[in-house]
């Protein structure tokens, strides 16, 4: 399967302990970093994995820490000026794969979760959310049965906050392949790559599904919070 890692981002929110380098190059624990634990991880359960890491802010940095690693590097050099969907669009060669895993690279998972779900082989479209965190200042879904109706950071009632990764099908991958170029040749490169899935719900009835992930420990770094509660699941991950 194919794993697309988005760190090209800034990580604006952490500033300023992200002037000197990526969220993604903290150190977990020893020498191991948060992306570092992302691709070992994938790699442990899924040894035929092909790993497509975007990079940009301080890319040399992040090539150098996974030299070692056996993964794909695609730069996005605008990375200041575009959002998560200009750096999914520099990876479009690989978005149109057979099995595509999208996930932001500063989500840390437990390694049930990796192998449960990240590296599980998929039929349909569908995202994470977990229905135990409900803050309202985060990227939120709302559903309808087992569909996704909306995705958003403006929701005031929604079933769960949204954990930043995206499975896509044979036929999806396709899908958000055409949606992801037409919005991009629009001028919309700025905007979210999961703003691309909600337009395609709303104006083509595509039928995005959802996994809540409310029993698996996970987190995404927004804040040294979320920096220590990443600490404590690697240090769960070593006994």
């Amino acid at each position: 399967m194919t794993y697309i890692v988005l760190v090209a981002g800034q990580g604006k929110n952490l500033q300023p302990l992200t002037l000197s380098y990526p969220k993604t190059l903290y150190k977990l624990g020893g020498e191991t970093t948060v992306l570092q634990r992302l691709v070992r991880s994938i790699r442990k359960c899924d040894k035929k994995a092909e790993i497509v890491i975007v990079v940009g802010f301080m890319y040399k940095h992040i090539q150098k820490e996974l030299e070692d690693d056996n993964v794909l590097f695609v730069h996005n050099p605008f990375y200041e000026v575009t959002s998560s969907m200009g750096s999914l669009w520099f990876a479009k060669e690989y978005l149109q794969r057979e099995n595509v895993t999208i996930i932001n690279g500063d989500i840390v998972m437990s390694d049930k979760m990796i192998n449960d779900v990240i590296c599980a082989y998929t039929d349909i479209p569908y995202v994470l959310l977990d229905s135990t965190k409900t803050s309202d200042n985060k990227y939120n879904v709302q559903v309808q049965g087992d569909r996704v109706c909306v995705m958003s950071k403006n929701l005031t009632d929604f079933m769960g906050n949204y954990v930043s990764v995206t499975k896509l099908d044979a036929v999806s991958s396709r899908f958000v392949f055409e949606q992801l170029s037409l919005m991009v040749n629009d001028g919309m490169y700025n905007l979210f790559y999961e703003d691309a899935l909600v337009q395609m719900i709303f104006d083509k009835d595509f039928e995005l599904y959802y996994k809540d992930v409310k029993d698996y420990k996970w987190t995404e770094i927004d804040s040294v919070d979320d920096l220590l509660k990443a600490r404590q699941i690697q240090a769960e991950s070593e006994i």
